[in-house]
Order: C-alpha cells, then sequence, then structure tokens
C-alpha cells in the first residue's frame, strides 16, 4: 500500500547525517524516491540506507554548477529538504572574516542555491512542490558566542520568508524548521552534564520536516516553525 509520497521524488542535502537519517527513513516508509548529495565518502559511514536511496557524489551545494548537476539528476521534483550545513562557535573577538564567511556559505549559500535549482525543477513539473530549511534557535534567540553562525541561519529564515511570497503563484510552499539542541550522539558526548530529555529526538523534528514536505501540507507556507522541545 503507497504512502503519501508514493511516486514522488524528494531531494535532501545532509541526508546522511543524524537528522537527515531520521528524515530519509520517515520518507522512505512513506514512498518517497529520495536523493542525497554526497561530497565526500566519509559521509556514508554510519550510513545504513545506501541502497534504499539515490546518491550523487561529488556534490559541493555552495558551487553553482555542482548544485545544479545534483538537482538535474531526479527524473521529477516534489520536494526538496535543505539540511547540509555547519556549526561553530566562538566570542566575536576570536571569530575572523575568514570563519564568518564559512559560516555563511555552508549554511546560507548553499541553502540558496538548493532552493534555486529545486526551485527550476519544480516549476518545470509544474504542479507546485515543498522546500523546507532548517534554521537554528540562535537566529531568534540571542546566544553569547554564536554571532556569525547565528546570522548565517538568520540568513537562512531571511530567505525562507522572501521566497514564500516570490513562489506561492507557482504552488510552492517554502518553509523552515528552527531547531534547538537535537538528541544526538555527538550532543550527549558534547554535553555530557546535560539531561537529553530535555531535547527534541531527531525523529520528532523529522516529522514536522515531513509534514512541511508533504503533500497534506497544503496551507501552510513562510513558516519559522519552532522545534525545540522542553529545552
Amino acid at each position: 500500500m503507497g504512502g503519501v509520497f508514493e511516486d514522488k521524488h524528494v531531494a535532501v542535502t545532509g541526508g546522511t547525517g543524524a537528522l537527515g537519517t531520521a528524515v530519509v527513513k520517515r520518507l522512505l516508509d512513506a514512498g518517497a524516491s529520495v536523493h542525497i548529495p554526497v561530497f565526500e565518502g566519509r559521509e556514508l559511514e554510519d550510513f545504513s540506507m545506501r541502497d534504499e536511496v539515490t546518491l550523487v557524489k561529488g556534490i559541493d551545494l555552495t558551487d553553482e554548477s555542482s548544485a545544479a548537476r545534483f538537482y538535474s539528476s531526479p527524473p521529477t521534483l516534489w520536494a526538496s529538504i535543505h539540511l547540509a550545513g555547519g556549526f561553530a562557535m566562538a566570542p566575536l573577538m576570536e571569530t575572523s572574516g575568514e570563519d564568518f564567511t564559512r559560516l555563511m556559505r555552508l549554511n546560507a549559500l548553499s541553502c540558496f542555491l538548493s532552493c534555486q535549482c529545486a526551485c527550476r525543477r519544480l516549476r518545470e513539473g509544474g504542479e507546485g512542490g515543498r522546500l523546507v530549511n532548517v534554521a537554528a534557535r540562535p537566529a531568534l534567540v540571542p546566544t553569547p558566542g554564536m554571532a556569525a553562525y547565528a546570522a548565517s541561519k538568520a540568513a537562512v529564515l531571511a530567505l525562507t520568508m522572501s521566497l514564500s511570497e516570490e513562489l506561492a503563484g507557482d504552488g510552492i510552499w517554502v518553509n523552515a524548521v528552527v531547531p534547538s539542541i537535537m538528541d544526538t550522539p555527538a550532543n550527549r558526548r558534547a554535553m555530557p552534564d546535560a539531561d537529553p530529555a530535555m531535547w527534541p529526538t531527531t525523529g520528532d523534528v523529522a516529522e514536522t520536516i515531513f509534514f512541511l514536505a508533504s503533500p497534506n501540507n497544503r496551507v501552510s507556507r513562510g513558516a519559522a516553525v519552532p522545534v525545540y522541545g522542553r529545552s
């Protein structure tokens, strides 16, 4: 029996990471054909679904031609979910211009190019579609030591809001989720004294992304959805 994504192709950047794995599993369970860009081979070391998805290797989402190559690979496209990015934190006086630019490229530029390339394919299909971006709580809640990271994720939110209006006439809904710290093995190791029960799980966040990307989302666009759990 088919699911809500039956016969639909979905691109998931960052699809081999902790959150990406949860999103991809949810999509596969709902019948989606999932396409994932891979920058380097080590991304696949802990990824168990490589035989169930289409992997496109050697993709740099901060490069226009490389991003375009990835988005030209699916036969059609219904949704594109943008999880790829980077994280770093440091006080203002210890953050270089290079550090700032790196985060803007990893988070804002990769999201911009993914939205642009996906939009081209969605318009070709003529049936609308869904774009889902991932911001972060520091973009909305002032957090010391994260000026560069927060700025890059605030750019993702601004892009989301602008595109939600620009693409509405095409039936392309653009939304963002705004996670806090998620319960992942890496975060547990980094914060051993924290209570992970306060954090949303990757499955929780994936469920919100799943709805925003699905045909069942008939009216929500331009949203920045907090996925904070109890934290």
